[in-house]
């Protein structure tokens, strides 16, 4: 886990900037709401498993608990291509335990020991839950902010964007992965996709640094065909909608690291799985 500096912290109901932490309970000295420490956690929001409602995400949530196993089956047999290079921009953006940096949405994965993860579930790996419309982080705190195929989850993703602005200091750098080409796919929740016009809006209130596709032309198809073959051959049968779903995956995975060449292409953005964006807060 990484230290996490409280005086970067606040109130997420009431906005106070003056917290008690006397373990194991934060208390705003304004509103007196009271939260949580446990097990090195800072939680300021409680969401159950009972809450997800769909088969594959209850598998997707006991899986994730396996951080390991989890990451690389996700890396080997999803539809998407990984194309992301995760270590070249840590070691970019974050050269050093200087910079404050989060990663909203970051599940159970840890992309280095120098990033503060966020999430809604206490997941082991995670350090601060709570609401990412809502962020428990003074304004101008901190200097960058990672979220990799979070926003679509959320019903509001401009509003996560504009806590994006407000907790970013001057300057300080947004990296994140939004789908585009991508079925249904519920964590526990799915609202939107973006084009690379929709990211341009967006992130209207920063300046653009990089843009292009990401997972690329091949993974946009190829997931949806392994959902479209399910249906097809499942006859309204969700356990065998599922159980086809898993086998597709199975067989067809190798098709998508074509991406590793075809992410290249011009036109690729078309039907890109998602887009990568890196921009400044003005």
């Amino acid at each position: 886990m990484k230290r996490i500096d409280n005086k970067i912290l606040k109130c997420p109901n009431c906005n106070a900037e003056s917290l008690n932490f006397n373990e194991p309970e934060i208390v705003c000295t304004k509103c007196k709401n009271t939260f949580n420490l446990e097990n090195n956690k800072y939680v300021f929001l409680r969401l159950e498993e009972g809450e997800i409602n769909d088969f594959l995400d209850k598998i997707k949530y006991r899986l994730k608990k396996f951080s390991f196993f989890y990451n690389f089956m996700i890396k080997l047999i999803s539809p998407v291509c990984p194309t992301l290079n995760m270590k070249k921009l840590i070691k970019k953006y974050v050269p050093d335990d200087t910079k404050i940096a989060i990663n909203l949405g970051s599940g159970n994965s840890k992309i280095s020991d120098k990033v503060i993860n966020v999430d809604i579930f206490a997941y082991e790996n995670v350090d601060i839950v709570c609401d990412i419309e809502n962020l428990p982080f003074k304004n101008n705190s901190v200097d960058i902010i990672f979220n990799f195929a979070v926003l679509e989850h959320v019903p509001n993703p401009d509003k996560v964007v504009k806590e994006i602005n407000r907790v970013l200091i001057k300057n300080g750098t947004v990296i994140s992965f939004f789908p585009f080409m991508q079925p249904f796919h519920a964590s526990p929740y799915d609202f939107s996709r973006r084009t690379v016009e929709g990211m341009k809006v967006l992130y209207k209130d920063f300046d653009t640094i990089e843009l292009k596709p990401s997972g690329g032309p091949t993974s946009g198809l190829l997931w949806i065909f392994q959902e479209w073959v399910s249906i097809l051959l499942s006859f309204g049968i969700k356990p065998l909608h599922y159980l086809l779903n898993i086998v597709l995956m199975l067989l067809t995975f190798p098709l998508k690291f074509l991406d590793f060449i075809l992410i290249y292409h011009p036109m690729s953005k078309n039907i890109s799985s998602g887009f990568l964006y890196i921009g400044r807060k003005k």
